[in-house]
């Protein structure tokens, strides 16, 4: 007996040719698409609001002595470790000075020296060593300071991490307070977001949050929530430090997010994502019936959870089916 495969691929014999076209569309409707059913789900209610990431760790080093850059040895994206040198000023002034106050100090304590053995001897009074004294002692702070004057001229940074800009060039006059480098800890990164007073409660219930990365349908549960003790006086919101977890990848300072804070529970009717069809201003979906026929319908759909479901607003009842892939869906409807 000849398999039905080989009737379909044997020469045209009669009817055989006639009889595998026509049947051969029929196989196709046949496939059933890949679908999911469509029901309630208890899922978290949340407040969304928009948010931009911000390293928890971050300096920006400024100089503190005047001088020309001489020597800038990292650029932006190099990562750095604590106490590592970044750049150098000349500063041959602070060094000049240095060298005259180190000169007044052990003129200074000579002078001391000899003060304090002519005191004990009673040769001088104790108003004359007091003087003495203090001019050691200010001598000895003046070298201090000038020591740490110099030292300013050697640039390093204050944390490990990653250089995230460097806003000088060699070459450049350095001032004492102008910016020179700004550097951040990728390990820890944290969304700033702002929530209206009238949301304090709802969210300081629960204080559990999860991120969303809208470019990339990226949800990710927050580590911590703390929300600041006072508000602004203008706006009336309160500032909300969303945590994410540590050394997550592709986490940036500075990239946008949106965070929706937990805020109770209930049941909803969702759709996921990927069976959701946008042509121009409808969107639809494809509903798989009993004979796994496809029929296109609008649907209303409301806010997006985690995972990328969508609610249900209208269109759609509990235990109908959709495609998951209603591009493929249409592709093969309208052979």
């Amino acid at each position: 007996m000849k398999t039905l495969s080989s009737l379909l691929l044997a020469p045209a014999r009669g009817g055989v040719l006639l009889f595998a076209m026509f049947l051969a569309p029929q196989l196709a409707l046949a496939q059933t698409p890949a679908a999911a059913v469509v029901g309630l789900r208890e899922v978290e209610l949340t407040y969304p609001a928009e948010a931009v990431l911000e390293a928890v760790q971050q300096a920006t080093v400024a100089a503190q002595v005047q001088g020309r850059i001489l020597d800038v040895r990292v650029d932006a994206g190099a990562r750095v470790k604590a106490g590592e040198v970044l750049m150098k000023i000349d500063a041959r002034e602070a060094a000049q000075n240095l060298a005259g106050a180190q000169a007044q100090l052990v003129n200074a304590r000579a002078n001391f020296e000899r003060t304090r053995n002519l005191y004990q001897q009673k040769f001088l009074s104790q108003a004359a060593f007091d003087k003495t004294e203090a001019d050691f002692r200010s001598a000895k702070a003046a070298a201090g300071q000038a020591g740490a004057a110099a030292s300013y001229a050697t640039i390093t940074s204050p944390i490990a991490g990653i250089v995230a800009q460097r806003l000088v060039e060699a070459g450049d006059m350095a001032a004492p307070g102008r910016p020179l480098i700004s550097i951040f800890d990728p390990k820890a990164l944290r969304a700033v977001a702002s929530i209206p007073q009238y949301k304090l409660d709802a969210v300081g219930q629960t204080l559990r949050a999860k991120l969303e990365f809208p470019e990339t349908g990226r949800w990710v549960d927050a580590a911590r929530v703390e929300l600041l003790p006072t508000a602004d006086p203008q706006t009336h919101v309160v500032t909300a430090r969303v945590y994410l977890p540590e050394n997550l990848p592709g986490a940036l300072p500075g990239m946008f997010v949106r965070v929706h804070f937990v805020v109770g529970r209930a049941k909803k009717l969702l759709v996921p994502a990927a069976a959701v069809l946008h042509r121009g201003e409808v969107t639809a979906v494809y509903v798989v019936d009993d004979q796994n026929h496809l029929h296109l319908r609008q649907v209303r759909l409301g806010e997006v959870y985690a995972g990328g479901d969508r609610e249900v607003l209208a269109g759609l009842s509990a235990g109908e089916r959709v495609a998951l892939d209603p591009v493929a869906a249409s592709i093969g409807q309208n052979k």
